[in-house]
């Protein structure tokens, strides 16, 4: 397969990475790996030093993996699948670029995109399938050509530190698509001995998991900062599972995906690994960092931050009860310390477990 992946981050870099290395110790698998950096300065460091010195300066790149920058449209002409691993803000821009592929795409990206207004009055921020089908729509009502099919597309999630897929860590992830042969496509990618794919046609479960796990994370991170102890810990990620099924339900999730990889797998790994960005933003924001001292501390994008007020106002659109979602809010917004978002969500009237 030639496999193009968009985007050099830690993410996009370590499954470069991953396939690449099947590829060369798996005489049966024929692939070709392009990892393409926006940043012509990034991918020529990368091309001469050959590693990221950004993200992940400790993995050395295998001679077969390729760089490249430049024109994205005309580099995916002969791709047989294109991974998107931007962040989730450059998730509808790439995907605008790609409007005339002819293989599949899926992407990494972790999320829902900001509502425009920043509000709930018909402007509520969308996970990435929803983004491809408004742009698969906007495209259909301007485009004279009524045969043209849109793209097929996925995604692939699951539990997984870049740093851990790049050193050939034992990964389990999730290749999510309503198509068959994109969840195929993913797997024939990915899965090696290091790396196992399961496969899902789950995609709203599998994106809303992805979504909130970072927002609770963040409420994890600061449980611990504050210490609060282990039951504590243990009563907010489950609770938390709660709310991310809540909403994934209401979106036309399936409830088993939240029990598997990409909800309480994901989950588990984003709020307790000592990797985990936005955890950090929790335990940096209970030390008594600001926001902005926080996030400029990590290096890396944390997705929680970004989208915690979107989740919220999804739920909110829907009538869902996200408690500690709402409280991460107020945390983030600085209208809620720490401390008080515990009093607040301890104080909450008995009710029954659901």
């Amino acid at each position: 397969m030639n496999i193009i992946v968009l985007g050099a981050g830690a993410w996009g870099t370590a499954l470069a990475l991953s396939a690449s290395k099947s590829a060369a110790n798996n005489s049966k698998t024929a692939h070709s790996v392009t990892l393409w950096s926006r940043d012509a300065a990034q991918a020529a460091a990368m091309q001469s030093q050959r590693c990221n010195a950004k993200y992940l300066p400790q993995v050395a790149f295998p001679v077969t993996l390729q760089i490249a920058s430049g024109n994205v449209a005309t580099l995916v002409k002969t791709a047989d699948l294109v991974i998107i691993a931007t962040p989730m803000s450059g998730l509808r821009g790439m995907l605008l670029q790609l409007s005339d592929a002819t293989c599949p795409v899926a992407w990494l990206c972790k999320g829902f995109e900001a509502a425009e207004n920043n509000d709930i009055d018909g402007n509520v921020g969308l996970l990435g399938h929803e983004i491809y089908a408004q742009i698969a729509a906007n495209q259909a009502k301007t485009t004279q050509n009524t045969l043209k099919v849109g793209i097929k597309t996925g995604i692939l999630s699951g539990p997984s530190f870049a740093l851990e897929v790049a050193k050939g860590q034992p990964t389990a992830l999730v290749a999510a698509s309503e198509f068959a042969d994109v969840r195929d496509a993913l797997t024939q990618a990915f899965h090696s001995s290091t790396l196992r794919v399961y496969g899902s046609s789950d995609v709203a479960g599998v994106e809303v998991g992805g979504a909130v796990k970072n927002v609770l994370a963040i409420a994890t991170g600061l449980c611990d900062g504050l210490q609060l102890g282990l039951n504590a810990r243990a009563a907010l990620i489950t609770r938390g599972l709660a709310e991310m099924t809540r909403l994934g339900v209401a979106l036309g999730a399936d409830i088993e995906t939240f029990m598997g990889l990409s909800g309480l797998g994901d989950l588990v790994l984003t709020a307790t690994g000592d990797l985990s960005r936005n955890r950090k933003v929790g335990l940096l924001l209970a030390e008594g960092k600001t926001l902005a001292e926080a996030v400029a501390s990590l290096g890396h994008v944390a997705e929680g931050v970004y989208c915690a007020r979107t989740v919220s106002q999804r739920a909110l659109s829907l009538g869902v009860d996200m408690p500690i979602t709402q409280c991460v809010v107020k945390v983030l917004d600085g209208t809620l310390s720490a401390k008080q978002a515990v009093g607040l969500l301890m104080g909450r009237d008995a009710t029954e477990e659901l």
